[in-house]
């Protein structure tokens, strides 16, 4: 098991930015992102796997960069054009390579996931 903390969350106005960090107290294959915006289902956001892939879900894609580092265990969201619609609890998440998912783990999907952070609030004001 891998406990994760995230931190960095806040209140922006649009077209600002924010750079979430989560620590993990060890090293796991998969790590993402996801976020629940108010009243919605939880979604994928972004995914690191270990050997540097990334993806990233169409409605960050070009504003949102997901990043590690290695040596500390942190993984980070890095956040710029930040729109009203980016209102959510970010959470982050872990699991480990041989665990099958189903479908595989692009698109990312909550059940696939076994570890996850306490989430970290971010607002977003037109």
């Amino acid at each position: 098991q891998v406990q994760l903390a995230e931190s960095g969350g806040g209140s922006v106005q649009a077209g600002g930015s924010l750079r979430l960090s989560c620590a993990a107290s060890r090293y796991a294959y998969y790590m993402a992102w996801f976020r629940q915006p108010p009243g919605k289902e939880r979604e994928g956001v972004a995914l690191l796997v270990s050997n540097g892939n990334t993806n990233y879900a169409d409605s960050v894609k070009g504003r949102f960069t997901i990043s590690k580092d290695t040596a500390k265990n942190i993984l980070y969201l890095e956040m710029n054009s930040l729109k009203p619609d980016d209102t959510a609890m970010y959470y982050c998440a872990a699991q480990n390579r041989f665990v099958l998912c189903s479908g595989g783990f692009w698109p990312l999907k909550p059940p696939c996931f076994g570890d996850w952070g306490q989430g970290t609030q971010v607002t977003v004001s037109a």
